[in-house]
């Protein structure tokens, strides 16, 4: 392995964020190309905590923009503060500037707000700039990112052209809710994250909760890989993993049964089709996945799981 890329990991990894070879070399190569690094996968894997990680690992400002139906450049860029410049216009009333004089102090960066893409690209020190869930805007935002991505400046029609004193990492975020063009990607490194093996769940579950016994732990990796096997209307990611975990030690659970998931199903599934469905259909087939696993003895693999869940969907 590349050191630098052996140094990302090692950063990433003392911020929390358990990173394999291909996560680690995508952040090197984004920040040592100082390109866009675009990650997709399903929601709650962990994409844009890789966006919060890098800041914290190289000490800067992470600046995020959260994308949604009907973001505009106005939102995403700047606005004007109106009510200070009608503020400033009614206290210098009755002076002898002219009103292009007036005109250009009140359009001046004092009343400019900020917003993400602006803040990004005129801090000092080259800030992480998140654009998460990029798929949930629409085209033309798309096409206009990729402008602005692409020269880094901004043109405002009252000051002029304000161009970026330092790079920022940008990193996008996409749950593939819709396609994105090509143009886009091709401005883009491009990192896919799918689901953890068993192996780095349960390294990810043992270090961000680090109370959980770990007999409870590798149950709950276990189980989590079985049901990701389900059909489902939202497959429980790493976010509901790490939820699940602490919801049973709050619980003061220190192993699974069929009461404990029973009662924790809404930790887990955000969807009450997939809650009944888990319920009624899958809860005593999974249950007896992992008796079958706690039979087998341990250590637990990714490979004697996937064994555990083939004979479960025989069953069905």
């Amino acid at each position: 392995m590349h050191p630098e890329v052996s140094r990302i990991q090692e950063l990433l990894s003392g911020q929390g964020y358990i990173a394999d070879r291909a996560i680690a070399t995508s952040v090197y190569l984004s920040i040592a190309l100082r390109k866009p690094l675009l990650i997709e996968g399903a929601a709650g894997v962990g994409k844009t905590e890789v966006a919060k990680v890098m800041a914290r690992a190289l000490g800067t400002d992470l600046i995020r923009l959260q994308c949604y139906e009907g973001l505009d450049a106005t939102t995403s860029l700047y606005e004007w503060n109106y009510q200070r410049q009608l503020l400033h216009i009614r206290l210098s009333e009755g002076g002898e500037r002219s009103v292009a004089e007036r005109e250009a102090e009140i359009f001046s960066e004092a009343f400019l707000l900020k917003r993400p893409l602006l803040n990004a690209i005129t801090q000092a020190q080259a800030p992480v700039l998140l654009v998460d869930e990029i798929d949930r805007a629409d085209a033309e935002f798309e096409a206009f990112l990729l402008e602005v991505l692409s020269d880094f400046q901004v043109s405002i029609p009252e000051i002029g052209t304000i161009t970026a004193t330092t790079t920022p990492y940008v990193v996008l975020t996409s749950n593939r809710t819709r396609e994105l063009g090509d143009a886009l990607r091709r401005r883009c490194l491009y990192l896919w994250i799918d689901y953890p093996s068993f192996e780095k769940e349960l390294e990810i579950v043992s270090r961000r909760v680090p109370a959980i016994n770990g007999h409870l732990a590798e149950q709950i990796g276990a189980l989590m890989q079985l049901i990701r096997r389900l059909r489902l209307e939202k497959t429980p990611g790493v976010a509901e993993t790490l939820d699940w975990s602490a919801a049973l030690m709050a619980l003061h659970r220190d192993h699974l049964d069929r009461e404990a998931v029973e009662e924790t199903l809404g930790v887990l599934f955000k969807h009450q089709d997939d809650a009944t469905t888990v319920r009624t259909q899958w809860l005593e087939p999974l249950l007896d996945g992992l008796a079958v696993l706690e039979r087998e003895g341990r250590p637990w693999s990714q490979e004697l799981i996937a064994r555990a869940a083939d004979r479960l969907q025989t069953r069905r």
